[in-house]
């Protein structure tokens, strides 16, 4: 469990040539979701419903990105296509996947891959964990991780 532990530093290149750093949020809070692959059934919900509920995010000082190890082109078309207001990250050496402990061994019909397990954690502008999700299953999601963005 990271919760309430401190973020190390890094650095993690974004969508529209950011590069995303613990002090270039400047206190600022920030979720991180990790999803396993962009233009996929859940990740593009997943996605959705966090573009939906931006506006309430920025509402409560909050920024939001998404992470995968897709690699930036496919970040960027994906962004696109479904008009997300906010940068994802891409990770293809699982550095922040490793520093968040989010790769696991899963089994995809029948074959054992490794993969990112869909988890979620809310940084607040001290960058120490403040909530922290893993296994997440879509729906209703964007909206607990909201919620407790409000509450900090």
């Amino acid at each position: 469990m990271l919760e309430n532990l401190p973020v190390p530093a890094f650095a993690a290149a974004a969508t529209g040539g950011r590069t995303v750093t613990i002090a270039g949020q400047a206190g600022r809070p920030f979720v991180l979701y990790f999803y396993p692959k962009d233009n996929t059934p859940g990740c593009t919900d997943e996605g959705i419903q966090f573009r939906d509920l931006y506006p309430r995010f920025q509402a409560a000082g909050c920024d939001v990105y998404g992470v995968s190890r897709d690699r930036l082109g496919s970040h960027e078309g994906f962004k696109a296509k479904m008009g997300f207001p906010f940068d994802l990250i891409s990770d293809p050496e699982e550095a922040l996947c490793e520093l968040f402990g989010v790769m696991k061994v899963k089994n995809m019909y029948g074959k054992k891959v490794r993969g990112i397990e869909r988890s979620t954690f809310l940084i607040d502008g001290k960058a120490l964990v403040r909530g922290e999700w893993r296994g997440v299953k879509v729906p209703g999601h964007a909206q607990v991780v909201l919620d407790a963005a409000e509450e900090l």
